[in-house]
């Protein structure tokens, strides 16, 4: 992809493409012609039909595209110079919509700055993915499968290759590592548009890779990614390879988590180091146990794991983890504070988290979850969540996660409508229904016989 960052020149566009987020947090794109290019489209925007991105019945479905300039970048296509921008939505009869991702965000990030808890939330994300050079997948009445290839030793037109241990990749160096050029591609592409990276490598499983963005504020850290995730896709094409951010894509090997590290800023400085447990400050630690709280009763799972394949990455054995607890150095804990950092700047990684969250929505319920704690006053260490002894299990499938995020949802009603509570339950039900009602290969091989 030939990237770059807009010069402010409308007349050197030949396209403009505006980019809205849907319910998922995945891209949609409307684009207009040169000819129909002008400063009072930048202003105004355009109106769509947002039926189909999730959020609104097809009676109130009018809304707004507003570009929101300070994402514009540019791609060099053979047809021209195509501008992209990140936009906000309103509503029917104006006002920003209070269901889109970027507003949830963004109202999320004002409660702490309203209630004098911080000025802003910085977060760094890391994006695992799996590559493969083919793939092909159906379901029918009448059948059911997928079939995976990589270069690294996955599927039979690569089983005659040398290859390393399936399980075995972590920080594989060339010629193990097949997708080393690939990944500089992905980055130098997102670098170009200014999303930073801090490093990229290959992960532990075969076909399983990561890049990692660096810190910065909750709504710009959301935004980079939905564009990072887009980049990443698009490379892989021009390339002629496919990749997933799906967390188990591949049964009994590791699975891809997006993992966030975060922490508070008040007055431009960090207000989580401190003096107690794992050179937290209380802040810290309360936030933390927020976190931790409304992961056991699911409802903050149900945004920062939101698919039926987020439960089969979630077992024990893989790094991923499934018990509520925080920890120094412990990649098995929930809640991750890191070991190679010096006195002062300690922070908190939440490891349960994938990609197949909406990451505006899940950004904001970690917020709003840690500003819960914080309010209480929770204490993780009095709840036992520092004790691997006391260790209590999240709920590990879809539908339990839901009932609880239908129970236990009053944290987040400060930034999420309760409308898009509801219909965020009734969208992912039905996932949950038309996953768990279909039978498997797996049964086939167990129960057919039966």
């Amino acid at each position: 992809m030939k990237l770059g960052v807009f010069n402010g020149r409308l007349e050197e566009v030949d396209y403009l493409d505006f980019m809205m987020l849907d319910i998922y947090g995945s891209l949609r794109s409307v684009t207009i012609p040169k000819s129909h290019i002008s400063e009072k489209v930048l202003r105004e925007g355009i109106g769509f039909d947002a039926s189909n991105f999730g959020f609104a019945e097809v009676s109130k479905s009018d809304m707004v595209a507003i570009p929101d300039m300070a994402t514009a970048f540019t791609e060099q296509r053979a047809d021209g110079v195509v501008l992209h921008t990140l936009c906000d939505v309103e509503a029917m009869g104006g006002g920003l919509f209070e269901q889109y991702p970027r507003f949830v965000l963004n109202r999320a990030l004002e409660q702490l700055r309203s209630l004098g808890v911080a000025d802003d939330a910085q977060f760094l994300m890391e994006l695992e993915f799996h590559v493969f050079e083919d793939v092909n997948y159906a379901t029918d009445f009448a059948h059911s499968y997928y079939r995976l290839q990589s270069a690294e030793g996955i599927g039979p037109d690569y089983y005659d290759l040398p290859r390393f241990n399936i399980h075995r990749g972590y920080h594989r160096p060339y010629p193990d590592d097949r997708y080393f050029d690939l990944r500089n591609k992905m980055v130098s592409s997102m670098t170009a548009v200014g999303i930073p990276v801090k490093y990229h490598h290959h992960e532990v499983g075969a076909a399983q890779l990561e890049v990692e963005l660096d810190f910065l504020s909750a709504p710009e850290a959301a935004d980079k990614l939905a564009i990072a995730k887009w980049i990443i896709r698009n490379v892989a094409a021009e390339n002629q390879v496919f990749v997933t951010f799906m967390p188990k894509p591949i049964n009994k090997t590791p699975g891809n988590g997006m993992h966030a590290h975060q922490f508070l800023v008040k007055d431009g400085r960090s207000i989580f180091p401190g003096d107690r447990e794992c050179g937290l400050s209380p802040t810290a630690l309360s936030y933390l146990a927020g976190l931790l709280e409304h992961s056991l009763t699911g409802s903050l799972l149900a945004f920062s794991n939101p698919s039926t394949n987020s439960y089969k990455r979630l077992v024990p054995g893989y790094e991923a983890p499934v018990c509520a607890s925080f920890a120094k150095a412990s990649r098995e804990a929930a809640v991750r504070i890191p070991g190679y950092l010096k006195p002062g700047e300690e922070r908190i990684e939440f490891r349960t988290g994938d990609a197949t969250a909406n990451c505006h929505y899940m950004l904001a319920a970690m917020l709003m979850a840690g500003l819960d704690g914080i309010e209480r006053r929770l204490d993780p260490v009095a709840a036992g969540y520092g004790d691997p002894a006391k260790a209590r299990c999240f709920p590990l499938n879809l539908s339990m996660v839901l009932e609880g995020l239908r129970k236990d949802n009053q944290y987040l009603q400060r930034s999420f409508p309760p409308g898009l509570i509801d219909l965020w339950v009734k969208l992912k039900q039905d996932e949950s229904a038309h996953v768990y009602h279909a039978p498997t290969p797996e049964e086939y091989e167990l129960y057919f016989n039966a």
